[in-house]
């Protein structure tokens, strides 16, 4: 169920019910119910309490989904920019191209051709899904991962279309696993490796994320998921793989981690 739809549902009985509260205590402080059994009076402040605090919930989780709509039009907004850049960028070495074979240096251009059908492909991969926010969320990623000198590999044999998970709740769950595992692989030396596989069958949805970085001691794998827990001394981390958990058990979804030497992996799957 869309949010907006859940929370008209939550906020309008709310509403009602706290002004309905809020007369009864100005009537009750003008006298005009004379004097009433004790229950009545602890029934209508329980009841003043209780929707002031649904009000305050929706309101906070409502700030908390604008932000998320905020920083995804920012993600798709960089996208768009990026692919435009892009296309102009892949004319010019069409242009090169064409220029090598008119010469005749077919072996060059072999050469020039090469890490351009990579880069092409690489872009491909992230642009297979019919969620315009997780496209942008993965173009992101890869350019941060080519800036950390990190190997990262897409696969998506999903278009994600029929998910009913909202396209913020996704990303949420994505960007912290695939963070996760850049910050896993970050410290190493040689080569840092992570994958990301997005698949379905006829019964769920599954995201998989590893890496070959550090093991995670068996005795870690279940604090991990509890709220504020991190490995980084940085302020601000701890909150991730709780996020994902949490997310992923409203949609009736799980989260495990297996770890062994050279291969850490999340997986994460959400019923159809």
């Amino acid at each position: 169920m869309e949010w907006k739809k859940l929370r008209r549902k939550i906020q309008v009985p709310a509403y009602i019910q706290f002004f309905i509260s809020i007369v009864f205590w100005i009537a009750a402080g003008l006298g005009l119910y004379g004097t009433l059994p004790l229950a009545v009076y602890v029934f209508m402040g329980m009841l003043l309490v209780c929707n002031i605090s649904i009000i305050l919930s929706t309101f906070l989780l409502d700030k908390f989904y604008i932000v998320n709509l905020q920083e995804n039009f920012k993600n798709l907004e960089h996208l768009n920019l990026k692919l435009r850049a892009q296309r102009h960028e892949y004319l010019n070495e069409m242009q090169v191209v064409y220029g090598l074979l008119e010469l005749e240096e077919y072996e060059e251009a072999y050469r020039y051709l090469h890490p351009l059908y990579e880069d092409i492909a690489r872009i491909g991969k992230a642009l297979r899904t019919k969620k315009p926010a997780v496209n942008a969320l993965l173009q992101a990623k890869m350019e941060y991962a080519q800036k950390q000198q990190i190997t990262f590999f897409v696969e998506v044999s999903s278009d994600l279309a029929a998910l009913s998970m909202e396209q913020w709740e996704v990303c949420r769950i994505l960007g912290n696993l695939i963070d996760n595992a850049f910050t896993a692989v970050s410290g190493m030396d040689g080569e840092k490796k992570v994958h990301l596989c997005i698949q379905e069958n006829e019964k769920q949805y599954l995201f998989i994320v590893y890496n070959n970085g550090p093991v995670i001691p068996e005795n870690k794998r279940e604090l991990i998921f509890k709220k504020g827990y991190s490995s980084k001394k940085e302020e601000g981390h701890g909150l991730g793989l709780w996020m994902v958990r949490k997310l992923a058990g409203q949609y009736r979804g799980t989260i495990t981690v297996t770890s062994v030497p050279g291969k850490t992996e999340f997986d994460v799957t959400l019923p159809k």
